[in-house]
C-alpha cells in the first residue's frame, strides 16, 4: 500500500469487557473527535482497531494514548482514494469528513470527495470483507427543519447550491449510496444521524458553539452569538453518543437511527451556561446570522429508545465542567 504508514506498538492491558472472539474494526476518520472516541471504547471492549486518518481536521494527539496498545494500528491514508486492507475487518465505521461548519467551509471538495468517492470505497471495502458497515450522516441532512423535533421519516429543508450545501447533500448522497449498497449487494448497513455533540478532544478552533464558547470564556473574551441566539440546538456528550452508536453497531438494525439529546436549548442560553460554569469575566456580543444556519435543532429519538434501549444519561451541566477542565488543561 504505497504512501500509506502502518503504525504499531506493543502493549497490554485489562479490558473493562471480556468478549469471547476479538473483532477488529476499522475506523475511518479515527483520529478525530468523534473517532478516536470511537477507537478508545472498542479498544476497551477488547476489539483489534484500525484507525484510517488523513489528519485533514483530525489530529494524532487524540489518539497518542491508544499507540501503546498492541492491538491498535494506524494508517495515514485518505479514504477517498482506493484502500486495499489484508485482513479481516468485521466492523467498518465510516466517520472520515470535516465536521463542522468551519472545517466544511474550509474544506468544501474534499467534504465533497470523502462524502461520495470515500464513502463509495468504504462500502467497497465492507462489501470485499463480509463487514458490517456504519455509517456516521448527520442531522444536516435535515437542513433547516420544517417539523420539529426531527424524526427518520422527515426528508428534510435542504439548500443544495448553499455554502453549507457541500456538508449536507455529502452525507444524503452517502446515505443514498449505504442503502443502495444493502439493497443490491446486501452489505449489511447502519446509519447513525448524529446531533450536536461535545466532549473533551474538540479543537479549540473547531467552529462550532461549545469550543467557540469554552474558548472565549477561559480567555475571558466576549462570547460571539449570531444573531440574537434564539436559535436552538440540542447538546449531547461525547460518552452518550459513543453508547449509541456502539449498540447500533452490534445489532441488525438497517434504517437511519437519529442519537443525540432531546433537550433543546438556545444558544444564548449555552453562552450564558458555559459564562456561569467556567466562573468568566466575558460578555456576549452578537453578529450577524451565517447563511443557511438552522433556526432550530432537537432530535425525536423515539427510534434509538425502542430498538436500542438508549438515551443520554449525562446532564448538560456535568458534561460541560468536564469539557471546560479538559480545555483547560488541554495544549492545542
Amino acid at each position: 500500500m504505497r504512501g500509506i504508514v502502518l503504525r504499531k506498538v506493543d502493549f497490554s492491558r485489562r479490558c473493562d469487557i471480556i468478549v469471547l472472539m476479538k473483532k477488529t474494526a476499522l475506523v475511518t476518520g479515527g483520529a478525530g473527535f468523534l473517532g478516536s472516541h470511537l477507537c478508545q471504547r472498542l479498544l476497551e471492549e477488547g476489539n483489534r482497531v484500525i484507525c484510517l486518518d488523513n489528519l485533514i481536521t483530525g489530529s494524532l494527539n487524540n489518539i497518542e494514548p491508544l499507540k501503546a496498545d498492541k492491538n491498535f494500528t494506524v494508517i495515514l491514508h485518505d479514504i477517498s482514494k482506493p484502500i486495499d486492507i489484508k485482513e479481516k475487518i468485521h466492523y467498518l465505521l465510516h466517520f472520515a469528513s470535516p465536521a463542522s461548519p468551519a472545517d466544511y467551509l474550509n474544506y468544501p471538495i474534499q467534504t465533497l470527495k470523502v462524502g461520495s468517492l470515500g464513502t463509495h470505497n468504504a462500502l467497497g471495502l465492507a462489501k470485499a470483507k463480509g463487514a458490517r458497515f456504519l455509517l456516521a450522516s448527520t442531522s444536516e441532512v435535515y437542513g433547516d427543519p420544517l417539523v420539529h423535533p426531527q424524526n427518520e421519516e422527515y426528508w428534510g429543508n435542504v439548500n443544495c447550491v448553499g455554502p453549507r450545501g457541500v456538508y449536507d447533500e455529502a452525507k444524503r448522497f452517502a446515505e443514498a449510496i449505504t442503502m443502495a449498497y444493502h439493497r443490491v449487494h446486501k452489505v449489511d448497513t447502519a446509519i447513525v444521524r448524529i446531533f450536536n455533540t461535545y466532549g473533551p478532544r474538540m479543537r479549540k478552533n473547531d467552529g462550532r458553539a461549545i469550543p467557540n464558547f469554552i474558548s472565549q470564556a477561559l480567555e475571558n473574551k466576549s462570547l460571539t452569538v449570531y444573531g440574537q441566539g434564539l436559535q436552538t440546538r440540542s447538546f449531547c456528550y461525547v460518552d452518550d453518543l459513543v453508547e449509541g452508536i456502539l449498540r447500533l453497531l452490534k445489532c441488525d438494525i438497517n434504517f437511519p437511527v437519529n442519537i443525540g439529546n432531546p433537550n433543546e436549548m438556545r444558544l444564548i442560553e449555552l453562552a450564558r451556561a458555559i459564562i456561569r460554569i467556567s466562573q468568566s469575566k466575558s460578555r456576549i456580543k452578537y453578529e450577524s446570522l451565517p447563511v443557511d444556519d438552522p433556526k432550530q435543532r432537537r432530535p425525536d429519538i423515539t427510534k434509538a429508545r425502542k430498538h436500542l434501549k438508549w438515551q443520554p444519561k449525562v446532564a448538560l451541566e456535568t458534561g460541560l465542567s468536564g469539557t471546560i477542565e479538559w480545555f483547560r488543561n488541554c495544549q492545542q
